[in-house]
């Protein structure tokens, strides 16, 4: 990414939104113009509050609001706190100035969506607070939800790379995941298994299956956290919902089959009381493993 890559973003979604236009949304303003009204729209403010707002010059504000003042778009009065201070706000012609603009903003953005395929636009809404996050600073965080058509593919697929690069595992691995993966979708009761995806910019990073095993036992399966997604607690939340998932279900015990040297996985389940029940030198999916099972009484 260079300085130039930017810039020619900017130049393009400045035409695609019309900003380069003389009149933003078709009106006799300018983008910062109807700016400084949206912000109004949210009520009343004071003049410094809102410079700091939209990080505007203060001579470049006390135009514009010169300006509305004349077209009776705002009021100025002093603040009750400081009156050396002014409070601005929307006339009633400022108002339905604003609702006018705001529906044609509405209707910009609905017919440029409208070029958009449905099964993009999560894609674009993601991308967009993924650039607004790195561009903030802001500290990523993440949600979990259940399944949704399409996931099963992406957790086999992720799978199959992830273990693939992490500990050398053939396709046999990826097979084995795609088995569970349709068994799950098969034989799915909702009342006693379920699976959650975690997200973050609205891209998949985890997830995490609870199957059941016999009307007592449930096992937790396909446990998985993209490395780029670690360090955010992930991990552990997919494992606290397959757990809490198992107690409302009536489950006594949860177990787990795993291999040895996966120490994030193994920290997470002694943490929350797993135990090892077995270790077993197996030859599975192209490499010498140490086969594991743990479990957990709840």
């Amino acid at each position: 990414m260079t300085v130039a890559d930017v810039r020619a973003f900017n130049r393009f979604y400045t035409g695609v939104i019309g900003v380069l236009d003389r009149g933003y949304l078709d009106s006799p303003y300018s983008l910062t113009e109807v700016r400084v009204l949206f912000e109004l729209a949210g009520g009343p403010c004071e003049v410094p509050d809102l410079r700091t707002a939209l990080g505007l010059d203060a001579g470049y504000l006390s135009r514009i609001l010169s300006r509305f003042e004349r077209d009776d778009l705002v009021g100025r009065t002093a603040s009750e706190r400081d009156a050396r201070r002014h409070v601005v706000a929307l006339t009633p012609r400022g108002e339905s100035v604003f609702a006018e603009l705001n529906a044609r903003s509405d209707a910009e953005i609905g017919a440029l969506l409208a070029r958009v395929p449905p099964s993009d636009r999560a894609e674009l809404v993601a991308s967009m607070r993924k650039v607004e996050r790195l561009l903030t600073g802001t500290p990523r965080s993440y949600l979990l939800r259940p399944l949704r058509p399409g996931d099963l593919g992406w957790v086999v697929n992720r799978h199959g790379v992830r273990y693939a690069e992490e500990c050398g595992f053939d396709q046999t691995f990826e097979a084995l995941v795609a088995r569970v993966a349709g068994e799950y979708a098969e034989h799915h009761r909702p009342d006693r298994e379920a699976a959650w995806i975690a997200e973050v910019d609205g891209e998949p990073v985890g997830s995490v299956f609870c199957m059941r095993v016999d009307d007592r036992t449930a096992k937790l399966r396909l446990l998985l956290v993209e490395p780029a997604a670690r360090g955010l607690g992930i991990g552990a939340r997919l494992v606290d919902e397959c757990l809490r998932f198992a107690r409302r279900a009536g489950y006594a015990r949860v177990v787990l089959w795993t291999v040895a040297g996966l120490a994030a996985s193994r920290h997470i389940y002694e943490k929350v009381g797993f135990r090892l029940d077995t270790s077993t030198p197996e030859r599975l999916f192209g490499r010498d493993v140490e086969a594991q099972t743990w479990s957990l009484d709840l």
